[in-house]
């Protein structure tokens, strides 16, 4: 199963193995034999790459749409939660500060853990991946400050950022932790420190959501600078933030936070002026995305109506543009889009975003 390139047909952003997902999603079960065989073609890495969104790990999501995933998948991805286990395991004894690689919901821990949570309460695994998630809302000492643990030397590109920060969003940032573990707690799944772990996330979000990502100037001043007004989507921005705080806020019982999230989607989503910003239908940071999310939150919303115009405004958008996404795939691409517009979840699909 192990190869050593990476061949983009089995990426489920972008790749024939994120299409499949479409095909599954409306039983289109030849079609999607298709796209899998297109695939694995070439091999399946199980490699440091290897993540909920790549690899063995992202086709054992697709095939369990399906529900056929093999045990020989399963215990290939076992091989790949053990060594980025043991990776962060030795790159927490070195005192180093954390890639957002090792724990994301795109490339790391956290997407792993949302594709065991998928298995069942019982994975193999799952806590031990919980603990490690857990572990970072330990504060670490960093240039003189007590700085959150998943604060990060680099960039979501890996690229450096003088003093570090601390990513905010669903897709790289911390809203992607609080989300999987909150998910877990309303599974039943527990491990130490998780409940805390929540509340320490949420906290962080309460007062840096706002912004993509927190430097060390915006913790340095009593006026942080201001940033340019941000595009607000699923991946980065309020809108995902807001779906993590509410299900932070309904694993944890907690009625005012589950209110004010709900009222930051409906806020957001019914200005003008952010609506503005947004320019392209996709899932990851498109109308795509705030549609799927939008139906979510109302789903676990005490009064689901308030969100019925919302999510009827963005449908027509939605409708109305993306047959123009240049990309066939699903995060950025029609099929994502095409999922979002069916409006049906049957297979569960959307737990690859972590918004059930």
């Amino acid at each position: 199963m192990t190869t050593t390139t990476a061949p983009r047909t089995q990426d489920l952003s972008e790749g024939a193995l994120g299409v499949a997902l479409l095909d599954i999603e409306r039983g289109d079960l030849s079609t999607a034999r298709r796209h899998l065989a297109q695939a694995v073609a070439q091999g399946v890495s199980t490699g440091s790459n290897a993540s909920l969104f790549h690899g063995a790990p992202a086709l054992e999501f697709v095939l369990t749409r399906a529900q056929g995933a093999g045990g020989d998948v399963a215990v290939a991805v076992d091989r790949v939660v053990d060594a980025r286990l043991a990776a962060a395991r030795r790159r927490q004894a070195s005192g180093a500060r954390p890639r957002l690689a090792e724990w994301d919901l795109i490339r790391g821990l956290t997407g792993l853990a949302a594709l065991l949570l998928t298995r069942g309460t019982h994975a193999s695994r799952l806590t031990d991946v919980l603990a490690h998630l857990v572990a970072l809302s330990h504060p670490a000492r960093h240039q003189g400050w007590d700085m959150p643990g998943w604060w990060s030397p680099v960039g979501p590109g890996g690229e450096e950022m003088p003093g570090g920060h601390g990513n905010n969003g669903m897709a790289h940032g911390i809203a992607g932790p609080l989300a999987v573990l909150s998910l877990a707690l309303r599974a039943g799944v527990r491990v130490p420190g998780q409940v805390e772990a929540v509340g320490t996330f949420a906290s962080w979000l309460d007062q840096n959501g706002t912004r993509y990502w927190t430097i060390l100037a915006d913790l340095d001043t009593a006026r942080p600078p201001e940033r340019q007004p941000a595009r607000q989507s699923w991946c980065y921005g309020q809108p995902g933030i807001a779906r993590a705080q509410q299900l932070a806020a309904l694993s944890l019982g907690d009625r005012p936070r589950r209110q004010a999230a709900e009222d930051t989607v409906e806020r957001i989503l019914t200005n003008p002026l952010q609506l503005a910003r947004i320019t392209d239908s996709t899932l990851c940071h498109g109308w795509a995305g705030l549609l799927a999310l939008t139906r979510a939150v109302a789903a676990d919303s005490p009064a689901p109506e308030r969100f019925a115009p919302v999510i009827q405004d963005l449908h027509r958008r939605l409708a109305a543009d993306w047959e123009r996404l240049p990309k066939p795939g699903f995060m950025e691409g029609r099929a994502g889009a095409q999922l979002a517009l069916d409006g049906t979840d049957t297979t569960g699909w959307t737990r690859a975003l972590l918004l059930t």
